[in-house]
């Protein structure tokens, strides 16, 4: 049996924009196959929730190629690994082989031709890559998630701190799922967004003195931000185990978010994805488990340098 119904694949399924894109699309009657690493609670829920479930790595052409037939659009979205290129060339065939009309590729606000983090700098490259297919293409460069506050967020005693090495410079940071309303409005009706680059910030420019202010307001308890060096910051996640590469990228960003590379603001999340974005005080007041402990790369008080 064939259908004319545009069938959506979206990768990292489980993910923080992968989930709410598959939840978007489905309540909106359209047909999606979840793309997920593995096979889990997470894409058990997407499963009942209608989803069709297709498991395997974005590493593995077979895999990718096994759950490219009958797409029309795809999000792609790939972590802060090594082998982003490898990975966008083995989509960008298998697609290209399934006849797939339009990508929307998750990218990030510091991709360019001369970034220092090789992650970023790959990410430009990445969209470079798929802008040379035939597919409509698109590329979402957001700013720092909202969702890095939980990650980093250390809850000592009755107060909450923020360790971070951004100095006194400023973003908007933006929640996962406004962004899912983007990338569901662009994966539904690419034409007018084919060869786009899209900066996505959230609704209010902040530093992280204003940040934790914000949060505190939320949580009822003092919150307050502690500048630290980029050497202490990266020093930090290298003792806790975090992978090199995620290391070196994190590193880079925080000298080109002092530099203002992360800072702006505009209404695309509004004009394309239909709803307004989401502020730091309603993000937090809609999650306080999140922060009753302290968050997975909290940085402690003292760090080995």
């Amino acid at each position: 049996m064939t259908t004319n119904e545009p069938l959506y694949l979206v990768t990292g399924a489980t993910g923080k924009t992968g989930d709410r894109t598959v939840r978007l699309l489905l309540d909106r009657g359209h047909r999606v196959r979840a793309f997920v690493h593995r096979a889990d609670q997470r894409s058990a829920k997407l499963a009942a929730t209608g989803a069709e479930v297709a498991v395997g790595d974005l590493l593995d052409f077979g895999s990718v190629s096994a759950a490219m037939p009958g797409v029309t659009n795809a999000y792609f979205c790939y972590q802060i690994l090594p082998g982003l290129l490898e990975a966008t060339a083995i989509f960008a065939q298998a697609a290209s082989e399934a006849g797939v009309t339009s990508v929307v590729n998750m990218s990030q606000i510091s991709a360019r031709r001369e970034a220092e983090s090789n992650a970023a700098r790959q990410h430009w490259l990445a969209e470079r890559l798929l802008d040379r297919t035939a597919m409509r293409t698109a590329h979402l460069r957001p700013t720092l998630f909202a969702e890095w506050l939980v990650a980093f967020f250390n809850r000592e005693g009755g107060e909450g701190v923020l360790r971070l090495p951004f100095a006194d410079a400023r973003h908007a940071p933006i929640v996962g799922a406004d962004q899912a309303s983007v990338i569901a409005a662009v994966l539904e009706h690419p034409e007018p967004h084919d060869r786009q680059v899209y900066p996505l910030y959230g609704p209010v420019e902040m530093n992280h003195h204003e940040i934790a202010a914000a949060m505190s307001r939320s949580l009822g308890i003092p919150v307050r931000y502690e500048p630290i060096s980029v050497e202490t910051f990266t020093a930090a996640l290298t003792a806790m185990g975090a992978n090199p590469y995620l290391v070196q990228h994190l590193g880079h960003i925080a000298v080109d978010y002092r530099n203002g590379v992360f800072a702006g603001t505009n209404n695309l999340v509004e004009v394309v994805g239909g709803q307004a974005p989401t502020g730091i005080e309603r993000f937090v007041a809609a999650r306080p488990e999140a922060f009753s402990t302290s968050g997975v790369n909290a940085i402690p008080a003292t760090v080995p340098v």
